[in-house]
């Protein structure tokens, strides 16, 4: 990763998406990093496919182009996978978290991936909006596990917007409950990690 993190959200209208990338903005000020958050492209009505993001950075962030070379990839709505190209732009370095219960769709196969079923998250706390599940502060506080935000600033952030502490409380639950991924890129990297510690231990025997 260069000396900016670019961020991108995959989402649906009203799933908060452009208000997550808002937040994440905030949690990074709150660190003391600089950041932006990109005007959502994409139709803003309800049920539209949208992608937003946040550029995050130790100086200022001067680039306001669309992020077309992501760090993170996320994806609050995991049936976007099927019907949107959300692996655009990825590199074997890009992290991808997706709202799900830990399985990975074909074409995530090649990419870290990271998952936590925030829908169930926020159902149980019965944090929803006109009966549609809170998605986005739960996504948020997964993604402060993997370490892109501290866990106290994305809780700051979040306050600013909303008032319900089951947003914090979701968030929380969250941060605990993502898993990383089984899939063909984690078996490949775990297989390459045994070749490695398996040649430092001939090594160290001199046996090579």
């Amino acid at each position: 990763m260069g000396d900016i993190t670019e961020v991108r959200f995959h989402s649906r209208g009203g799933q908060g998406g452009a208000t997550a990338a808002k937040i994440l903005g905030m949690a990074a000020f709150f660190d003391g990093k600089y950041s932006t958050s990109l005007a959502v492209y994409g139709a803003e009505r309800r049920g539209a496919a949208i992608i937003s993001g946040t550029r995050i950075s130790d100086t200022e962030v001067k680039r306001y182009s669309n992020l077309r070379s992501p760090d993170y990839i996320v994806i609050i709505d995991p049936v976007l996978v099927e019907i949107a190209d959300v692996t655009a732009g990825a590199s074997e370095n890009t992290i991808f978290l997706i709202n799900n219960r830990g399985e990975c769709p074909p074409a995530l196969e090649d990419y870290r991936l990271y998952a936590v079923d925030v829908t169930s998250i926020s159902l149980d706390l019965g944090l929803t909006v006109a009966g549609t599940p809170v998605l986005n502060t739960p996504m948020l506080g997964a993604l402060a596990k993997l370490g892109l935000v501290k866990q106290t600033s994305l809780k700051r952030a979040i306050k600013k917007i909303y008032s319900d502490p089951r947003n914090i409380k979701a968030a929380e639950i969250a941060y605990e409950r993502v898993v990383r991924v089984q899939n063909l890129q984690y078996t490949l990297a775990a297989s390459e990690e045994l070749e490695e510690e398996a040649y430092e231990e001939l090594e160290a025997e001199g046996a090579i």
